[in-house]
């Protein structure tokens, strides 16, 4: 089993992946991402799990990007290749059929904050900072950082953040639309544990293709990506959670959905 990543399951359906390496930020080692994406697999096939967490271990970092000592050794086409496991990760991540949640208990650099955009919201404490500080490097955010923070927060903000390498607080981020959610430190980890216990409450297959007429409307004109909707919405039709969300209604409850 894993040391460099540590899975809990809160309520049952809850998934929180920690990030395990809090002596170096939780750099994105490749062990580590190895162990991540067949973590995220487990997980994606598991039909009990509705919603996932995820953060990093201890108050420094969520993660501070790829392991810089690590890649020291590395040859040129190593570094393409880790450059690679990165984004295959995070896209594993984003295509996930669960929403997930990236909760930002500390500093998020460069591929940190790349897995973090990869999630479909983010939660983060009030005292950290973010940035993508590569072209001070001499690089690129090149694990879909250029494109995914484009699309999240908008062209303007994103060059300005990419091209200047600064990092911004947290309440910048959430200004610009970076983060959804900033809270006090001390409530961080039980605030993202309720937005998922909300989310978990919800028919489970009505969530799911709400994120998928989302996500793969995104980029489509509008007419297809109404097709898209539509489609998603069909296969809601046919569920027991639709009959027992009208019964529920009608009985004036809480649904319990079980996910069929």
């Amino acid at each position: 089993m894993s040391t460099l990543i540590q899975y809990d399951i809160y309520s049952s359906n809850i998934g929180v992946i920690i990030l395990n390496r809090p002596d170096v930020a939780n750099a994105l080692s490749r062990q580590l991402l190895h162990d991540l994406s067949a973590k995220v697999t487990e997980i994606n096939e598991d039909k009990s799990i509705r919603c996932l967490l995820i953060t990093g271990e201890g108050i420094k970092a969520f993660s501070a990007g790829i392991d810089l000592k690590e890649r020291e050794q590395m040859s040129e086409e190593e570094v393409i290749d880790t450059l690679k496991l990165i984004g295959n990760t995070i896209t594993l991540i984003e295509n996930m059929t669960i929403p997930t949640i990236a909760v930002i208990n500390g500093i998020a650099l460069g591929g940190g904050l790349e897995l973090a955009l990869g999630c479909d919201m983010r939660i983060a404490s009030e005292d950290i900072y973010v940035g993508l500080p590569e072209t001070s490097l001499g690089i690129i955010p090149g694990a879909g950082g250029t494109q995914r923070l484009t699309r999240l927060i908008g062209i303007g903000q994103a060059k300005r953040m990419i091209f200047s390498a600064k990092k911004i607080m947290s309440h910048e981020a959430y200004a610009i639309g970076l983060v959804e959610e900033i809270v006090e430190r001390h409530n961080l980890l039980s605030t993202a544990l309720h937005r998922a216990e909300i989310i978990a409450n919800n028919a489970p297959i009505a969530v799911k293709q709400a994120k998928q007429a989302i996500d793969k409307g995104l980029h489509l004109s509008l007419e297809e990506s109404l097709g898209v909707e539509h489609e998603c919405y069909k296969q809601t039709l046919s569920t027991e959670d639709r009959l027992e969300g009208l019964r529920a209604f009608k009985e004036k409850r809480d649904p319990s959905y079980q996910g069929k």
